[in-house]
């Protein structure tokens, strides 16, 4: 079974057991995160449910791993002819976590799906 989620305005395509890095989230070590925005959701029969945007219902539940900065990344900005340099680094915040379960949309209690016209035999 995988998921595609989006979190911190990237899309992830994830499976149970991935360890995968986020924009950060800010919790702690340990925790558990539920990233209930699910795009799309296919089991291991083949089944694939496609959300409008979201799947309804639909749940990935993972646990953080680690908080930390990724590699440096230089920055040089440089003006011709003008003896005008800049170089500085950035290190962009991450969140590292491991899906525990991918839960799929769970049809509501006692709710039947609504028939088409051509089912009913109206006409």
């Amino acid at each position: 079974m995988y998921a595609v989620i989006e979190t911190g305005g990237k899309q992830y395509c994830v499976k149970e057991d991935d360890v995968f890095r986020v924009e950060k989230l800010g919790q702690e070590p340990g925790k558990t995160v539920e990233f209930d925005r699910v795009l799309m959701v296919a089991d291991d029969e083949g089944v694939v449910t496609v959300g409008t945007p979201y799947v309804p219902g639909a749940k990935v539940i993972a646990r953080v791993i680690s908080e930390g900065k990724s590699r440096k990344l230089l920055v040089f900005k440089y003006k011709a002819k003008k003896n005008y340099r800049r170089r500085y680094g950035h290190r962009q915040p991450f969140t590292e976590v491991r899906v525990q379960s991918i839960q799929p949309e769970t049809p509501a209690a006692g709710s039947d799906t609504p028939a088409s016209p051509s089912d009913s035999g109206e006409v």
